[in-house]
């Protein structure tokens, strides 16, 4: 765990001299409600579409750590060259909650939720788009 936020810090110091990166970001976060069960408990191929949606976003994996709450539920954090990305899941519940903050215009949270609806089948999503810079504001999210 010290090593991941290692990690994040030297990160953080890369973005903010780079000028690959602008000082702005979008931040996705997504209540994924009524999800199929299955989909939700196979925890090896939660990761899998995680790591497949992250990868579908444009963005880099660094890193990623995933801990398991017995007997199904997980979370995952990953570490981006753009920033982070998380999933909790709450099978119990038949939910999932997710975010993706990535700097720059480079990344798609548009591809990001769209793979991973695809996965889970969410019957009913919760979903908001920050710009993230010296203020934070909504944006409007097409889905």
């Amino acid at each position: 765990m010290n090593r991941f936020f290692f990690l994040l810090l030297s990160l953080c110091g890369t973005l903010l001299s780079s000028e690959e990166h602008a000082f702005k970001g979008k931040h996705f976060l997504a209540s994924y409600l009524d999800c199929d069960l299955k989909a939700l408990s196979d925890l090896e191929q939660l990761i899998q579409s995680m790591d497949d949606a992250v990868r579908a976003s444009g963005a880099t994996i660094l890193d990623k750590t995933p801990y398991v709450f017995p007997p199904n539920a997980i979370t995952i954090v990953y570490l981006l060259s753009e920033s982070h990305a998380s999933l909790h899941s709450y099978p119990e519940y038949g939910a999932c909650f997710v975010d993706i903050f990535t700097c720059g215009d480079t990344c798609s949270s548009e591809k990001f939720d769209e793979s991973l609806r695809n996965y889970l089948q969410p019957k009913k999503v919760n979903a908001r788009l920050f710009l993230r810079h010296e203020d934070v504001e909504e944006i409007p999210y097409p889905r």
